[in-house]
């Protein structure tokens, strides 16, 4: 069986997507990043529907700038998780309830290092996990992260 390609697996999240809002029987709701650069981007931050809230991909971009940040995958690195964790707090989550993480690399030898910080936002027991080689990222990032975390409405 061939190696599922990101087209099948954006499928697969969209149907997940579709699935659980049914299940909630609820619309889904867009979330927005208080960002004001982060306004003219064609996505949401995030999309909460039902008990899941789906996270957009995640690069390492600075603080307050559209850049990356300096120092190579693992600074990109340490700098998404922090983002991911950023956008979790805004909407009532924790690196804690993170289920599943899909990881885009640049290139698969920048994988040790990733590893490495992921390790460090992360504890036992590890969300599932996704990795994949891609061809190019937004901005030459050498890589970006989308989540799925359980964050119930409090």
């Amino acid at each position: 069986m061939p190696a599922p390609t990101v087209l099948s697996r954006c499928v697969f999240v969209a149907a997940l997507f579709a699935a659980t809002a049914a299940i909630a029987g609820e619309p889904p709701e867009f979330l927005s990043s208080p960002d004001p650069a982060a306004a003219s981007l064609p996505f949401s931050e995030a999309v909460r529907s039902g008990d899941l809230l789906f996270l957009s991909g995640q690069i390492g971009t600075a603080e307050g700038k559209n850049e990356l940040v300096p120092g190579g995958i693992a600074a990109e690195s340490d700098r998404i998780l922090q983002r991911i964790e950023d956008v979790l707090k805004r909407h009532g989550a924790s690196m804690r309830d993170v289920i599943k993480c899909t990881v885009f690399l640049a290139d698969i030898k920048g994988w040790p290092a990733f590893n490495e910080v992921y390790r460090r936002h992360f504890q036992t027991p590890y969300p599932a996990r996704s990795a994949l080689a891609a061809s190019g990222l937004a901005m030459n990032a050498r890589v970006e992260v989308e989540c799925i975390a359980q964050a119930p409405k409090r």
